[in-house]
This record gives structure tokens, sequence and C-alpha cells, in this order.
């Protein structure tokens, strides 16, 4: 067993690109250097043979935190966003804890490595989904033309989740910090302050959601440590990457066009591609052509 492990999770309909996440990290030499982890939130007999031979370990996921069952409506894979705050107690043994959502895939390694370097000296490391080329990272209401209502993902799902007025407005205006991909070390102070969290998030709010912005409090106004990373380490705007067809490899729109890390269709609108490898999505090169590219991962 390595000091370092890599962990998802899967149900059977994710079961492809699990599957793929693993190809791509297994495709890069430094993956030695890891272990990789999965939890089985409702794989098939038939699937969990196949990652076997892939994987160092697989176990099977539980509602580490008990929600009620008209919340869970059927939904097992909802378990990763209560799980994977406990990763230390699934796969004890490990120093660095890297999670990357079943529906992300490592394009290049020097990410990872990031992330690993990232949560030295017990701290948190994450990147946000403010960014240069993401556009717009808050809402506005305009009731008149200078007085408007300033809505964002930390203030509705922390409002929704039942946590004070002061703490809803203090992580309000604060760059969200996607849970998507993290790491952390094993001794690190932020599992139980994110789980004391993930538990008053889950009492009132719903379970989609909750373990990100149990995680922006702990951070925001708990003060836990973070290093905040590029957000080319992980990069969920699809429409606006860009490809260098001379490195052969996706990149940031906008100068110098750093080589995207670890590519992430999060968010229902990317459903298409999640669902359908054969779907090509219409990319713009660097020289100003447009091609059609599969932004899964292909060995």
């Amino acid at each position: 067993m390595k000091d370092r492990a890599i962990i998802s999770l899967a149900d059977s309909k994710y079961f492809e690109l699990l599957n793929e996440l693993i190809d791509s990290i297994l495709s890069f030499e430094e993956s030695k250097s890891v272990s990789i982890c999965i939890l089985d939130a409702g794989l098939q007999l038939d699937q969990i043979k196949i990652l076997e031979k892939k994987v160092y370990k697989i176990v099977k996921a539980k509602w580490d935190i008990e929600v009620p069952e008209y919340k869970i409506k059927g939904r097992e894979w909802l378990k990763s966003q209560v799980s994977r705050a406990f990763l230390p107690e699934y796969f004890p043994g490990f120093k660095k804890y890297l999670w990357i959502d079943a529906d992300a895939w490592v394009n290049d390694w020097s990410s990872v490595e990031l992330y690993f370097k990232g949560s030295d000296n017990k701290t948190l490391s994450i990147s946000s989904s403010a960014d240069r080329a993401y556009g717009r990272v808050l809402r506005a209401d305009w009731i008149f033309s200078n007085i408007a209502f300033i809505r964002s993902q930390n203030y509705k799902h922390s409002k929704s989740s039942g946590f004070s007025n002061k703490i809803c407005r203090e992580v309000a205006l604060k760059p969200h910090l996607n849970i998507g991909v993290f790491c952390l070390e094993n001794d690190a102070p932020h599992w139980l302050v994110w789980q004391t969290n993930l538990k008053q998030a889950l009492k009132k709010g719903r379970i989609f959601g909750s373990e990100q912005i149990a995680m922006n409090i702990s951070v925001y106004c708990n003060q836990m440590k973070v290093q905040i990373l590029p957000t080319y380490c992980n990069w969920f705007l699809i429409e606006n990457i860009k490809f260098d067809e001379i490195k052969n490899t996706f990149v940031e729109p906008y100068l110098p066009h750093h080589k995207i890390g670890i590519i992430h269709l999060a968010g229902k609108k990317y459903d298409e591609f999640r669902f359908d490898k054969n779907k090509l999505l219409d990319v713009q090169s660097l020289n100003n052509n447009w091609i059609k590219k599969n932004i899964r991962f292909t060995k």
C-alpha cells in the first residue's frame, strides 16, 4: 500500500465514467505512486470484477450520517455527498486522500501533484468555480436601476440548509469551492469540522450539494486552512475549452493556454456527453479552427 490514495464513487449508471477515470489515472507512469480506491454505491457484480483488476480496494459506501428515506428516494449514489467526508474511515492507513468525482478524468498529472502538494501541513487543497474564463459567478436580480438582490451558490445552499444568517452572509460572496476534486491529509482537522457542518446541512437541506456547502462553511467560517488551486486543475465549463492541435491536448481559452489538468463533466447540461461516449464537442483550436473532439477520456 502506498501513502497516497485517489478515491472515487459510482453506481452502475456511472460505471463507464468511473472506468474511464481509472484508465485516465493509469495512463500515467506516475500512477504507480498512488493507490486507487473505490466506493461502491450500487455497482453490479460484473462491473466490480472489471474494476477489481485495476484498483487497490473497493468498499461498499454507506450512509455515514443518517438521512431520512424521503430524501434518498432510492438514489443510493447520493451517498457520495456524505461518504467523501469520511474517507479515512473507509480506507485507513493513507497519508493523503485525493477525491475525484467519477464524471471527471485526468488529462495532465501535474494537477494531481498540485492537489497532493497543496494538502501539505494539514491544508485543504481544492479549486473554485470562480475563473476569468467562467464569466458570471454571482446573480443579480435588479429591482430598480441601482438596487438589486445579489444571489450566489454559497448563499442559496447555506440558506436552504438552515445555517444562520450570519454564516449565510459570511460565505455569500466568497469564491465557491468545488468539492468534486479535493485533497486532505488523514489527520487534517477539516474532517471533523466538515462532518459537523455536513450533519447540520443534512438536517434541513437537500442531500445533493450538502457536502459542498458544508466544506465552504468549514473554510470560510471555521477558518480551516486552504490552498485554492487554479481552475485548470478542475475544469468544468466545457463549452469554452480550447484545443492545442500541436500538443494534442485541451487547454484554457486564454493565455498562456495552460493545459487542463482534470476535465470535469459536472452539471445536467453535460448529460449528453456523460452518457453518450460518441457525442462530440465543437471546440475551437488555438489555430482558430473549429474541430470536433470527444470530451470523454479515450485511450
